[in-house]
């Protein structure tokens, strides 16, 4: 197997802080980068300090982004620290309280900044803790949480210069975009004379980094370069990443081997899985017993209130296997943990009061053994 899965997992390779990883993959760049540039149409950046592959999906899904933020602002804040270091020179040392005033100067057109706000400064904290786990930036002095607990409190940071790769370059100037789906049409709609490379690269990367790629008709032009493709797309996805590729009627998945996995998994040894396991069995016992109607694209709709019964009737009759925190957790904690993890793994779909099981829900399950009688709460 070559090490492009090590770019895959990694959001970048830095030099400095592993250095070993760095030329492992380097060495092998000539094995992947074929793959890389027409199976996927990636852009690879190399350079003597960094290696990062621009993983750019295919669409936009309800998991990516980054899973320390915890609010839109903290994306705002997070675009103007960005555009504070294009100005500063590698190495380049400055004060916190230098990048809070340019902050606010940017930030005060399009948001309320307010930095006598626990919450404004809690985001500003969680931006400051991301980009120095991604070495953009370094301490030198002080510490990023003692300004959430207390405005005022002084940092000195220092510019490493790897934030000039972490934003992806565009084509076209997005400066009017107001969606996501905009992005997603400058990638695949607009260049009417490359639309067979752009959907082979639309079909590669949805399988190379999402759970599942589902189509509606058989009609769908990506389901059809997939089959009609399948024993080609099988060979390099095999060969780069491992794994097989499960071809069924409205969805295709990519499985890893249990040995050979890499990257976030499903199922994993924790509770949530777990659980998820125990309401995909439900599921398909109730479609089972004709209690719930596959419409003719594998799917399955129901209200959200309907999910919510399933997941409280497995929490009734198992949750004396559960951990504490889940066997203690709300009803209203549990039913929205279970629809997030879910969602994420693209199990279901959710629009206002309606949720619609995916096909992905229909390949796992998970049961205890006949003669649990409900485990012993500790």
């Amino acid at each position: 197997m070559n090490e492009v899965r090590t770019l895959f997992v990694n959001f970048w390779i830095c030099r400095d802080s592993d250095k070993e990883s760095y030329y492992k993959v380097k060495r092998d760049i000539p094995n992947f980068q074929k793959f890389i540039r027409e199976q996927l149409g990636w852009k690879l950046i190399h350079t003597e300090n960094l290696l990062k592959l621009e993983k750019r999906p295919a669409h936009a899904e309800p998991f990516m982004g980054i899973g320390e933020f915890k609010d839109i602002r903290d994306y705002c804040i997070l675009c103007v620290v960005l555009m504070y270091l294009e100005d500063k020179e590698e190495q380049e040392q400055f004060l916190l309280s230098e990048l809070i005033d340019y902050a606010e100067t940017q930030l005060k057109d399009c948001m309320p900044v307010d930095w006598t706000s626990f919450t404004q400064r809690k985001s500003l904290v969680r931006v400051l803790q991301y980009m120095e786990r991604l070495e953009m930036l370094r301490v030198y002095e002080g510490s990023s949480e003692a300004f959430g607990a207390e405005s005022g409190q002084e940092v000195l940071y220092e510019n490493t210069g790897y934030s000039k790769y972490f934003a992806t370059s565009f084509p076209t100037d997005i400066s009017a975009y107001e969606s996501w789906q905009d992005f997603e049409k400058t990638d695949f709609e607009e260049f009417q004379e490359n639309r067979g490379a752009m959907r082979i690269n639309r079909v590669y990367r949805q399988l190379a980094v999402c759970p599942a790629l589902y189509w509606e008709g058989n009609d769908d032009a990506d389901a059809l370069y997939l089959k009609n493709q399948r024993q080609w797309v099988t060979k390099y996805l095999n060969e780069n990443l491992g794994g097989n590729l499960d071809i069924y009627k409205n969805a295709a998945f990519l499985t890893l081997d249990a040995d050979d996995c890499y990257g976030a998994v499903h199922p994993r040894d924790a509770m949530l899985p777990e659980i998820v396991l125990l309401v995909c069995a439900r599921i398909q016992k109730e479609l089972t017993d004709q209690k719930l109607e596959k419409k003719e694209n594998e799917c399955i709709d129901m209200t959200q209130a309907e999910f919510a019964d399933i997941v409280s009737s497995c929490r009734n009759e198992w949750n004396g296997a559960w951990s504490k925190e889940y066997r203690e957790m709300t009803d209203e904690k549990m039913f929205e943990s279970v629809l997030e993890y879910m969602k994420n793994w693209m199990m279901i779909r959710c629009d206002g009061a309606q949720v619609t099981v995916l096909p992905a829900a229909g390949r796992m399950t998970g049961f205890y053994p006949d003669d649990f009688k409900g485990g012993t709460a500790k």
